[in-house]
């Protein structure tokens, strides 16, 4: 196996406490997990719970607000935490563009970020949903806008559910950014009308995706963090261990 199998913390937010849901991982047998802003309020007990888990934490989601307007804190939170790729995760409905213009600017601030994180060794990569997948009027998207022209710069944490939730291609998107994909968000999408309660979300493995096909592409494209993710799992232990398992499988398959 060449990748490290990773989980985004943000899968476990409605299963506290924190330190619970670390040794569930870490009994799962994960050595990694991602971390998110929410998580940073208290950086000592963050660190202190992950050491006692004996996990590390490769990647950090990081909001604008942080990256932009309290950088040493960032700074302070990486280092602490051993990051070396930070993540911009999202953009709220109300602060997303509807024009060209607008996302070009969005994409000018994330490389401006990207630029000064690479001046302290670090990566940053921006993380994808459905809404950057959209075309605007000139046959465009956002992602393209944010991601540039550099290679050097931004990477793509590409969530490939929500590439396919944003009616595109994840292997074509992949092969498009070879080279620039700091981690794969291993995330499932339940067949039609099942899971409603887990907002239509599945196991890794127990949906539609065919991840064994994307693991490859996404191999072939150069990632070698892989992510497990639900966005609203209803037994945070059953996802785990069950995602886990798939990503091992997909790894020696592959």
């Amino acid at each position: 196996m060449t990748e490290t199998l990773s989980m985004q913390l943000y899968s476990g937010r409605n299963f506290p406490p924190l330190a619970d849901q670390l040794r569930i991982l870490s009994e799962a047998g994960y050595s990694d997990v991602e971390t998110f802003s929410g998580l940073y309020n208290d950086l000592s007990g963050l660190k202190s719970a992950l050491d006692a888990a004996n996990l590390s934490t490769t990647s950090g989601h990081y909001s604008f607000d942080l990256l932009e307007n309290e950088y040493d804190r960032s700074l302070e939170i990486a280092g602490t935490l051993g990051h070396r790729i930070l993540v911009l995760p999202y953009l709220m409905p109300d602060e997303r563009p509807s024009d060209v213009g607008g996302w070009a600017g969005i994409g000018a601030r994330v490389h401006k970020i990207a630029e000064k994180l690479k001046g302290e060794g670090l990566r940053c990569a921006w993380h994808n949903h459905d809404f950057e997948m959209r075309p605007l009027a000139d046959g465009t998207t956002p992602l393209e806008h944010i991601l540039g022209d550099d290679p050097a710069a931004v990477e793509w944490e590409a969530d490939l559910a929500w590439v396919v939730r944003g009616d595109e291609d994840p292997v074509k998107w992949l092969q498009r950014y070879r080279g620039r994909i700091a981690a794969l968000h291993v995330k499932d999408i339940a067949p039609a009308g099942q899971n409603k309660d887990e907002d239509g979300w599945a196991d890794v493995g127990k949906g539609t995706l065919g991840w064994d096909r994307l693991w490859q592409a996404g191999r072939e494209a150069g990632a070698k963090l892989m992510i497990a993710e639900h966005d609203n799992p209803s037994d945070f232990r059953r996802f785990a261990t069950t995602s886990l398992a798939a990503m091992r499988a997909f790894a020696e398959r592959t």
